[in-house]
């Protein structure tokens, strides 16, 4: 386990022509927090308030409801009524000719006396009670006629006009004030611009540089991009330095490359190292189904950070409003509200000073659908291209994500990032992660080699699955995987077989696992061929074993058709169609401009390349397992008995001596 007091490998020692920036202790990993705490944020200044709180608000109107309460308690008090029998004392007191007024609804009727009268104890001028179903009604309205008593068809003392309003409008226009109230208050906080102020104002998040704890020390696997922003940091940090020689750092950079390869990250540590304040947003957060809100929105970001420069701008995922225009508008129709942001953005740029101290960082992973104007110099004019890490530089980022994980002696970092090519820092993370949750559920103290073994399976295999499977559905799994791994084994460029296993993952019923030695970055015509041999071992094994067919190599059809037409369409690796490239790049509609559609004779000779290809090495694989049938039946049968086979097991069981290999994994049924 690595000693946590001691710094990093990859830490860099200080500059002494330059200031430190602030930095926290390195105690533990600064990019989240550590399962014990550390390594987190410290408690961030909570920024003023436009408006106001809940609990004021509510304060407010509860105010305003006990003050229209008081008005109609004022104005419009309610008679007060006493509840009286109707017998004796209702009917007594119209035989003494004391009540002047009455009116019904339904059995109750409510009455004034003529003169205030003792009941209960207390002076009463007015009176309800309750008629008795069982009652004459006949006898009661000549009793109330002989005594010269007022029926009304209305409640006496009905409300004026004053207290109908007080009663029925009342609540609504103080709601009504209180909201318009907010409004204005809120607008003019924002700036004025009346009440859509607030609405264009910018959602940036603001982290102010003392605050900000990630730094270059936290961004490993990445050097040559980091490298690339030394130069960003140290103009932020010493811009006299620049500006007396007459230089111009780049307004903006561009960061680009694949998802999870650690752009915000590389951003944050810039921020970090220069210590100055970091306004992130994302471009999504720009685009409002109201024309105009996102150019507002993107002028407000603006000035926020030059009244706080020196400063960077963060926003991620450029692409959601930086795509090239013309092609929208060769689609049907441009979208006013992305264009304008987008001019908003190429506008503010253009507005930048040598002396503003505002640099522009954004991240993509789509660099080839932006439009030219954003990419010319003077607005990005510097491009970064964060790649996925080699074997080393994965290296690196598991140290740095396992500074706060505690690892038992058996751990070896360096095997472990050997066995994850093609992962990036994203990628690594979860790894590490899913094993600490692994060893806790196992109840170890330490995260353990089993438990990242295990996580790591997880992540590429996918998890297992608990269906039942009939005895001929197993039998034919194995043959299935005995066939990708016998031919990954005898098949000379292919990947050497790490795993096989008859067991349920994920979507798949079984799974051949094949990594490469080294990471790749070039591929052979011999290489791509024994991929596609090694996709359509499955299929030949149970072609030759059951004479049928089954639905079990949907995804080995699906590799082997998108590689056979790769080198086709964009590799030039036949000699039919020669060295040409057809179709789109990838996630490129073809229907964009500047993307030529091939003609139709071209497409069918496309399709009859790809099918040449195809089953020529189908041919070869049928033929090679045919020959090595004996290695195919027992691999099957060890599958069988076993259900997992690791890669020692899975050699020497198949007779076949270990030799070195070369990249990717044969796909699984």
């Amino acid at each position: 386990m690595p000693d946590d007091s001691r710094p990093p490998d990859n830490a860099r020692p200080p500059d002494p022509r330059t200031p430190p920036p602030p930095r926290q202790d390195g105690r533990g990993w600064r990019v989240s927090p550590a399962p014990d705490g550390r390594g987190g944020d410290p408690e961030k200044p909570k920024p003023p308030m436009i408006g106001m709180s809940w609990r004021r608000f509510l304060t407010i109107l509860a105010a305003l409801f006990a003050l229209n309460y008081l008005a109609v308690a004022v104005f419009a008090p309610p008679p007060e009524r006493v509840r009286i029998p109707y017998s004796p004392t209702f009917l007594g007191q119209v035989r003494e000719g004391n009540v002047k007024e009455i009116s019904s609804t339904g059995d109750t009727i409510k009455g004034d006396f003529r003169r205030k009268t003792k009941l209960g104890g207390k002076q009463a001028e007015h009176f309800d009670t309750q008629v008795p179903s069982f009652a004459d009604d006949r006898q009661l309205s000549n009793l109330l006629q002989r005594h010269g008593v007022t029926v009304n068809a209305k409640p006496p003392n009905e409300r004026s006009l004053l207290e109908t309003l007080l009663f029925s409008f009342g609540p609504t226009i103080l709601l009504v004030v209180l909201f318009v109230w907010l409004m204005r208050r809120a607008a003019g906080g924002a700036g004025g611009g009346g009440m859509l102020g607030q609405f264009g104002r910018s959602r940036a998040k603001r982290v102010e540089g003392e605050t900000q704890t990630v730094t270059f020390d936290d961004v490993a696997g990445i050097d040559e991009a980091e490298e690339e922003l030394v130069e960003v940091v140290d103009f932020l940090r010493n811009p006299e330095r620049y500006l007396g020689l007459g230089a111009r750092i780049p307004r903006g950079v561009l960061l680009m490359g694949p998802p999870g390869t650690g752009k915000t990250l590389l951003a944050r540590a810039v921020a970090g190292e220069a210590g100055v304040p970091f306004f992130s947003s994302s471009a999504s957060e720009f685009i409002e189904a109201i024309v105009g809100v996102g150019a507002s929105r993107v002028r407000d970001l603006f000035n926020q950070a030059k009244e706080a420069a020196p400063a960077i701008v963060f926003v991620d995922e450029l692409d959601a409003i930086g795509r090239a225009r013309g092609g929208t508008q060769a689609l049907g129709g441009g979208h006013d509200e992305r264009e304008q942001t987008l001019n908003q953005i190429l506008t503010e740029m253009d507005g930048f000073e040598p002396t503003d101290g505002v640099i522009v960082l954004a991240a993509t992973n789509r660099p080839e659908i932006l439009d030219p104007a954003l990419l010319r110099p003077g607005r990005f004019d510097r491009r970064v291209v964060v790649q996925p890490p080699d074997a080393p530089g994965r290296r690196k980022i598991l140290e740095v994500h396992t500074r706060s994980v505690p690892l038992a002696d058996d751990v070896d970092l360096d095997q472990l990032a050997q066995s994850t090519p093609g992962m990036v820092g994203a990628d690594l993370a979860n790894l590490v992660n899913e094993a600490a949750l692994t060893a806790a559920r196992r109840g170890h103290k330490r995260v353990q080699r089993e438990d990242l073994t295990d996580a790591l399976e997880r992540i590429m295999l996918g998890a297992e699955r608990r269906i039942v499977l009939t005895e001929e559905d197993r039998r034919r799994i194995a043959y299935h995987e005995a066939g990708h791994a016998v031919v990954g084994m005898l098949t000379p460029g292919a990947d050497p077989v790490r795993k096989v296993s008859i067991i349920p993952r994920g979507q798949a019923l079984g799974v051949t696992l094949s990594t490469p030695e080294d990471d790749p970055v070039n591929y052979t015509e011999e290489e791509l061929r024994a991929k596609i041999r090694v996709s359509a071992g499955g299929r030949a094994a149970e072609e030759l074993v059951f004479g049928e067919l089954t639905t079990g190599a949907e995804s080995d059809i699906q590799q082997v058709t998108r590689i056979a037409r790769s080198m086709v369409a964009r590799w030039g690796m036949s000699e039919q169609i020669g060295f040409v490239n057809i179709g789109a790049p990838d996630g490129v509609s073809p229907l964009l401009p500047g993307v030529e559609p091939a003609s139709e004779a071209t497409q069918e000779l496309v399709d009859r390349e790809v099918r040449r290809i195809v089953e020529t090495e189908h041919d070869v694989v049928r033929s090679l397992l045919g020959e090595e049938r004996y290695r195919l039946d027992s691999l099957a049968q060890a599958l069988l008995e076993r259900e997992t086979l690791d890669e020692g097991d899975a050699y020497r069981i198949a007779g076949v001596e270990r030799r070195p290999g070369a990249a990717s994994a044969a796909p699984a049924p």
